[in-house]
């Protein structure tokens, strides 16, 4: 009885203290998270950005059980907000451009890990509420067995004639900055989605836009021939299948850099293991994971990354023309109406 109540003391603590206060007692947060002994997790499966090791680290380093249940960006959310107090997740994993609409709708709440102040601003939420972790690039992940003329830009793909696959546009963040890549390279912007819905429009009516998943078990099933991608998925997806097999490129005419962070559930049944859970996520260890993943992790620059991580990336020169979001207001408005758009301008000339 008494190491049971030490242990939801420790718990009342934690939860007691002021957000800016949690960062400085790390032991006591160890102390409740490790009582709660269970965190679940939404949108963090093992194949994407390394979270297995991420997760095997936690139990180990914590005796901290975990599972995960993978969804998109949306649905996440979706689900934070539909069950309320009857919570089955603790954290999640979402797009740039869903941080700030999960806060909007209510259902996140805040915790800065103690290296906060080593997170760009323009990356986090001055209040805790969201911090991106980690930063990926759209690529094209081709299968060179049933592509033989490599596209290396958004132009080589419309002159191509095979199949490019996006993934759902309307949930999915990695479809959504997709669509914003290939904006900037044919001259739109956040702003101006235009000439991407044009472009997979005209890909849509040659029968050429493809409705598969870009996940690793269609592509090593050979269902897929170009995926649009973040790049820390198409090197793992890559590496992972075969390395002979796939062809991971940055489109050299444009593409975009965003990242993904984690959210924590304002009604979590276990809300001390998923702010331990970012604790780690932001520390050397936790980032060098990422990196691990393929992701570009946000402390990039107070990290030295093994030689054997920094040799799974692609080369500094393939991201000349790739560029962060550059107006995030206008992008996060934007983000709300493409599925609207895309559903009138490109799944409206869809090959029945």
């Amino acid at each position: 009885m008494k190491s049971l109540f030490a242990s939801v003391l420790a718990s009342a603590i934690v939860l007691s203290l002021p957000a800016s206060s949690w960062a400085a007692d790390t032991a006591a947060l160890e102390k409740a998270a490790r009582a709660e002994g269970q965190v679940n997790s939404v949108g963090m499966p093992d194949s994407w950005a390394n979270w297995k090791g991420t997760w095997e680290d936690i139990s180990s380093k914590y005796g901290i059980k975990h599972s995960d249940t993978d969804m998109s960006s949306a649905q996440e959310i979706a689900k934070f907000a539909a069950e309320k107090n009857n919570a089955s997740a603790d954290i999640g994993d979402v797009g740039a451009a869903f941080g700030p609409i999960a806060v909007q709708k209510g259902v996140t709440q805040p915790y800065k890990p103690t290296t906060w102040d080593q997170i760009p601003d323009w990356a986090k939420d001055k209040d805790g509420h969201w911090a991106l972790a980690y930063t990926g690039t759209i690529a094209f992940i081709i299968n060179k067995d049933q592509v033989k003329d490599i596209p290396h830009s958004w132009a080589d793909l419309k002159k191509g004639k095979y199949v490019v696959t996006i993934g759902d546009v309307g949930i999915a963040a990695q479809a959504a900055n997709g669509v914003l890549a290939a904006s900037y390279a044919m001259g739109g912007n956040e702003k101006n989605l235009k000439p991407a819905l044009e472009f997979f429009s005209e890909l849509a009516k040659e029968g050429r836009l493809g409705v598969t998943d870009p996940v690793i078990a269609n592509i090593e099933k050979g269902e897929i021939q170009v995926a649009v991608v973040w790049d820390f998925n198409g090197l793992n997806y890559r590496d992972q299948i075969d390395p002979k097999r796939f062809e991971v490129v940055i489109p050299s005419d444009g593409s975009i850099t965003s990242g993904y962070t984690t959210i924590i559930n304002k009604y979590a049944k276990h809300p001390n293991a998923a702010k331990l859970a970012r604790e780690y996520i932001f520390s050397d260890a936790g980032q060098i994971n990422l990196a691990r993943g393929y992701a570009r992790p946000i402390r990039a620059e107070h990290l030295t990354l093994p030689a054997d991580v920094q040799a799974k990336l692609l080369p500094a020169s393939e991201y000349k023309s790739a560029h962060p979001i550059a107006d995030t207001a206008a992008w996060d408005k934007a983000a709300k109406q493409l599925p609207r758009l895309w559903q009138e301008n490109v799944i409206i000339n869809m090959k029945q």
